[in-house]
């Protein structure tokens, strides 16, 4: 154990891996396989770091505060959960609706026209899982996938914005701009960033979505239509392409922001 670990914050996951006032302990699916001196930092930190979700949920009901949120590692990789919560709190949204079995399926079409957006619902991320559903051949290949069909309104458009909000407050935001010939923004689809500036009633939307949902490190994206901005969905697992581009050091800004009490 490092002589100065009585100072230092602790994390699980590896994400504040390189700031120098963090231990990292690493995740292992069986509590025992720590050592006693790391059980008794966990068991005696106000706050833990990057628990994962399984360790979320425990620390919680032991009544342990962890950074993110429980209520943030709740949400993650959950697109109908998500859409449920924007829907109850009032957040501008796609309209979006989650089909259930064939039966189910079979109905799409009495709410949507072609062409629309069809979703991995659970578990996808940078992109991947979601396809534009142009024609009947397009929807009847993408409902005989084994999950729920998560359909959304297709809003056309080339870019979206990327806000990151951590501890309460915008760190960073930046536009997706989409490779020639895809539909989606993602960086890891090709896509490009600008740091051009960012509206503010984008930030302002992604601050307020943030806090209504009580989740403290997440990056929304958000998307401009016809003058309006809607909430396309919440990254609990954010690249940090964007930061780089900026020219912002990610571990220093954690450093910094565990440091000041921030987060």
């Amino acid at each position: 154990m490092n002589p100065g670990s009585e100072q230092q914050a602790v994390a699980l996951e590896a994400r504040l891996k390189k700031c120098k006032n963090v231990i990292t302990l690493g995740v292992r699916p069986n509590f025992s396989d720590y050592s006693p001196e790391e059980i008794t930092l966990l068991r005696n930190r106000d706050k833990i770091y990057y628990p994962t979700s399984f360790y979320a949920d425990l620390f919680d009901a032991m009544g342990k505060k962890t950074f993110p949120s429980y209520h943030t590692y709740k949400f993650a990789q959950d697109k109908i959960k998500q859409t449920a919560l924007f829907q109850l709190l009032g957040i501008p949204h796609p309209k979006t609706r989650v089909f259930y079995g064939r039966r189910s399926k079979k109905s799409i079409m009495n709410y949507f026209k072609f062409p629309f957006i069809g979703k991995i619902p659970r578990g996808s991320a940078m992109g991947k899982g979601v396809f534009f559903i142009r024609n009947r051949s397009d929807l009847d290949a993408y409902c005989a996938m084994e999950t729920p069909a998560y359909i959304q309104e297709y809003l056309s458009g080339d870019r979206d914005i990327r806000v990151v909000v951590i501890g309460g407050k915008v760190v960073h935001a930046y536009w997706r701009i989409a490779a020639p010939g895809e539909f989606r923004c993602n960086v890891s689809l090709g896509g490009t960033i600008s740091l051009d500036p960012i509206p503010e009633p984008v930030t302002d939307l992604a601050l307020r979505t943030a806090n209504a949902c009580r989740w403290d490190d997440v990056g929304i994206d958000i998307f401009p239509y016809q003058n309006r901005f809607f909430v396309l969905e919440a990254n609990m697992k954010y690249g940090k392409e964007g930061f780089r581009e900026a020219g912002i050091d990610y571990s220093d800004l954690m450093e910094g922001l565990i440091a000041d009490g921030e987060i």
